[in-house]
């Protein structure tokens, strides 16, 4: 397999980098985890009445976040849970997950279990349309949803007056070993003459201007955390690579996610932000950028 990323997107191999077992992730993240209170309450929020092109986002924590548009709700790799197997929620989704409004779409980018959770889609289901990629209906399929729709790399889905595109990433789709061809992916969402992506999990590549060009963006969800993994494999942006990434989608408004409520890698979970806001000012981009507290709805 080629370790060349391409603009369709490129699987991460499973081999460890170079250098993985000079630290311990047990000693210096999994046990400190453990003994870290975990911060944050879940609030109530009050969800706003929105003009016709109006979007709220609320982010819920990690990658999990609703998105609202003319009276239609889409909910995006939700996980309330408060452990990932065996590894610590560091803080609690900002909202209750039975505050939300009802859930038109749900948008699964991958089957990692911070981003396809089964117990939480479960609660979630009730009889409306998901969309995941290739290759991971079938952790869906019992859930109880409307209908499951699987989506390659640059195909688009119609539900309504939402048009959904499945965006090629760097990654890996595997929820255990012996499943590794499942797909992955971001969602661009055409919402009238408004967009978004969420960008899913991915390392910095070189397709971000294509998405760009292909599919022009306005608001970018972009991953800046788990970028110092105990495998030291490249798997995610650090935070100057999401800026990177930004820049290169042509993007109007970009908000950081996926940091801050897992520790999944040996970073600080204060430092993405940090490194964020260094990036930014470097790039002379503060107006651009938007950070969201978890639980409280913004208006785009």
């Amino acid at each position: 397999m080629s370790n060349t990323p391409s603009s369709d997107g490129h699987r991460v191999g499973l081999r460890p980098g170079k250098g993985w077992l000079t630290r311990n992730f047990i000693t210096e993240v999994y046990l400190p985890s453990l003994f870290t209170r975990r911060k944050g309450q879940p609030l109530r929020p009050t969800f706003p009445v929105l003009d016709p092109d109006e979007i709220c986002l609320t982010w819920i924590g990690h990658a999990s976040f609703l998105i609202s548009w003319r009276g239609l709700n889409i909910l995006v790799d939700p996980i309330w849970s408060l452990w990932l197997k065996v590894l610590k929620r560091i803080k609690r989704p900002g909202i209750r997950l039975d505050h939300l409004p009802e859930i038109d779409l749900v948008l699964v980018t991958h089957a990692h279990f911070d981003h396809l959770d089964r117990r939480t889609l479960r609660k979630v289901a009730d009889a409306q349309p998901i969309i995941v990629p290739h290759g991971v209906g079938n952790l869906v399929l019992d859930l109880g949803f409307k209908r499951v729709h699987e989506l390659l790399p640059w195909e688009s889905l119609g539900i309504g007056e939402i048009r959904v595109t499945l965006t090629p990433c760097q990654h890996w789709g595997a929820r255990v070993l012996h499943d590794y061809r499942r797909g992955f992916g971001g969602f661009h969402l055409k919402l009238g003459r408004r967009t978004v992506l969420h960008c899913g999990d991915s390392a910095y590549f070189n397709g971000f201007a294509e998405i760009g060009e292909r599919l022009p963006t306005e608001i970018a969800l972009l991953p800046i955390g788990a970028y110092d993994p105990p495998s030291r494999r490249t798997v995610h942006m650090n935070p100057e690579e999401a800026v990177r990434a930004f820049l290169e989608l042509k993007a109007k408004r970009m908000v950081p996610m996926h940091y801050g409520s897992f520790r999944l890698s040996y970073e600080p979970l204060e430092e993405p932000l940090t490194r964020l806001g260094a990036a930014v000012r470097q790039h002379r981009i503060e107006s651009m950028v938007s950070v969201l507290n978890e639980g409280i709805p913004t208006v785009f």
